[in-house]
């Protein structure tokens, strides 16, 4: 019996179709999974931190008092609730109160109200301090106010005390006059009374000065200035209230073209700052120039001796007997040899 002839079986040659497929699918997979994490949505990232943050660090926690009566809501409830509405800022520390009449309590914990009230109180508080101060400095030096050896001017902000470098210094030095060292005793005895901060200011004219010791009238002025500060701080002025700056013949109070006006421009002008300002900026000082009507403002009591007690604007002006000083926060005074040579000082 003849045996029955085996057929190979057919080779299905679309075999490969199918891993194919699989590849394909996988690359478009891996690409657009890279191609998301290449373009980040920042406000849909900015979301998805908040909801993250929210979940592992927690809801706000409101500050809204629960009514006695309600039930408290379940925790699924809550997230239901978290999911649908958003949570409100906390703005107040404190429930807000039922009662009317109680003021409510500001995030830093204070009444906007009390608030503002003290800040009037301070500036209220600072201005008459420098009245204060003012007025015993125009009893003490009443003399020499009269002479127009020592000005005193004040505003709602500072109180300055402009005194000439002809009574404090001899020519080119800065070693205080015997005669100058009761004055600035005096001083400092009203000054130790009080807790303002001090600048003492020096200032020159624009004569050169090269000596030794002296290189040029920024070292005139601020030795001048440091000698009046140091003579304080022996006769109990608390050091850390006191402070320097040496001007040179920078930011003149006159014309230096005359005997004059290089006169004027000799001096020390010591600031004393209202208890609730620490510091004069350097915005304060950047308008100066020479002319009276730009010099600090507030009661030029130079002329009179006395304040004259009128509420100041801290507008720049000065009365006519009074010459023209200085605002910035600096001590200075200077002049050399030559200087006093020609100007009789």
């Amino acid at each position: 019996m003849a045996k029955k002839h085996k057929h190979e079986e057919h080779v299905n040659h679309e075999a490969w179709a199918i891993p194919y497929g699989d590849l394909v699918t996988l690359l478009l997979a891996f690409f657009v999974v890279m191609y998301s994490i290449s373009s980040v949505n920042e406000g849909k990232y900015r979301v998805l931190s908040a909801s993250m943050t929210a979940a592992f660090h927690g809801k706000p926690k409101s500050m809204t008092p629960i009514q006695v009566g309600m039930q408290p809501v379940s925790g699924s409830q809550m997230s239901l609730m978290d999911s649908v509405q958003p949570a409100a800022p906390a703005t107040d520390l404190v429930p807000r109160s039922a009662t009317p009449g109680i003021p409510q309590m500001s995030r830093s914990g204070m009444n906007p109200e009390r608030v503002a009230t003290d800040e009037r109180e301070a500036r209220g508080r600072a201005m008459r301090e420098l009245r204060a101060l003012a007025s015993a400095i125009e009893t003490a030096m009443a003399t020499l106010i009269e002479e127009k050896l020592i000005m005193v001017r004040r505003n709602e902000q500072w109180l300055e005390v402009e005194i000439r470098t002809d009574i404090l210094f001899p020519s080119g030095v800065a070693d205080i006059a015997p005669s100058a060292q009761v004055v600035l005793d005096e001083l400092a005895a009203i000054f130790s009374r009080f807790n303002n901060s001090i600048r003492v200011e020096g200032y020159t004219d624009d004569r050169p000065i090269n000596t030794v010791v002296f290189p040029s009238n920024w070292e005139l002025s601020a030795a001048r200035a440091a000698s009046v500060v140091r003579r304080f701080a022996e006769h109990g002025v608390a050091p850390d209230r006191l402070g320097i700056i040496g001007w040179g013949e920078q930011r003149p109070a006159a014309s230096n073209d005359s005997a004059e006006g290089r006169n004027q421009n000799r001096r020390v002008l010591i600031v004393v700052l209202g208890s609730d300002r620490h510091e004069r900026t350097i915005s304060d000082l950047a308008n100066h120039v020479a002319n009276p009507s730009d010099a600090i403002s507030g009661e030029d009591t130079a002329s009179t001796g006395s304040s004259s007690g009128t509420e100041n604007t801290g507008e720049m002006e000065v009365s006519d007997d009074a010459p023209a000083a200085a605002t910035e926060e600096t001590a200075q005074a200077a002049d050399n040899p030559v200087v006093q040579q020609e100007s009789g000082t």
